[in-house]
């Protein structure tokens, strides 16, 4: 067993897919399909199990993933622990305030990783080198380096009575208690989009909260797809209204990008996250 293994693993275990885990790691796929056989080999268990749409992760898996994320963690501060402080090049990224975490973390981890690299995070509307927001919310002096496309979807109660539903209309939320984001880019939108019944019953601070509220039972709430994936405290069901954000890096077309953010712009282009569909959870969870 060596770290390099550990590393496909956990991103295996990130991406739940071996083609984009192996893209995240800049390798083959048969390459990381035979570490993890190597490793399943030298643990004496199943770690993933294959389907059509990519991997599931074991019981196993689950446990091991403590210790391996453990191990690389440490790892890689071991690397850094006798490394002469140096001129560090900043970087500073505007961040929309409605992005998911997973994809947050995903974009931010190589940087963060970067002893090279002093980043700092300000809010998008504040001075930056480049911001990661919707595409909508583009300047007009500033170039736009795609990332992903995803659509809005409804996050329900999972006890909702909607949820017998496979796909929501705008007259389905007429008198619903709805939970509105105060951050939401889109809001103009699915303001003249609503019903004329529609009961906001909480605004919400941030998407966590949101969810949080959701969960509770307050409302139901209009999000991206990235914010409820994987959040098995509340049901999702489509919606009628066609509306998707495609998410990217801009930075201004007026002056020349600093080395990080050249760097950082070839990176993204080499490797840009899929968009994740959410699936309408025909079981209501």
């Amino acid at each position: 067993m060596d770290i390099r293994e550990l590393r496909y693993f956990a991103a295996v275990f990130r991406e739940r897919n071996l083609t984009a885990a192996a893209k995240r790691c800049f390798i083959s796929q048969p390459s990381i399909s035979a570490a993890i056989t190597n490793l399943e080999a030298e643990l004496g268990t199943a770690l993933f199990i294959r389907h059509k749409k990519g991997v599931a992760p074991t019981e196993a898996a689950e446990q091991f993933h403590a210790v391996a994320r453990r191990i690389i963690d440490e790892a890689d501060a071991a690397k850094n622990l006798f490394r002469k402080p140096a001129t560090r090049n900043a970087l500073t990224l505007g961040l929309m305030r409605t992005l998911d975490r997973p994809r947050t973390i995903a974009l931010l981890k190589p940087l963060t990783g970067n002893a090279d690299i002093a980043l700092r995070l300000v809010g998008v509307d504040d001075a930056a080198d480049a911001r990661i927001v919707s595409k909508n919310l583009l300047r007009a002096d500033e170039h736009f380096v795609p990332l992903w496309v995803e659509r809005y979807v409804a996050a329900l109660p999972p006890s909702h009575p909607l949820t017998l539903k496979e796909r929501l209309r705008t007259t389905d939320l007429a008198g619903v208690a709805m939970i509105d984001r105060c951050h939401c880019e889109q809001s103009e939108f699915f303001g003249r989009a609503a019903p004329a019944k529609r009961q906001p019953a909480a605004i919400a601070e941030s998407e966590d909260w949101a969810m949080a509220l959701v969960a509770a039972g307050v409302g139901i709430a209009i999000v991206p797809e990235g914010v409820v994936r994987a959040n098995s405290d509340v049901a999702v069901r489509e919606i009628d209204v066609d509306v998707k954000r495609e998410v990217g890096l801009a930075y201004s077309a007026a002056r020349p990008p600093s080395e990080a953010l050249q760097n950082f712009i070839a990176k993204l282009q080499r490797q840009r996250p899929k968009a994740g569909r959410v699936k309408p959870a025909g079981t209501g969870r």
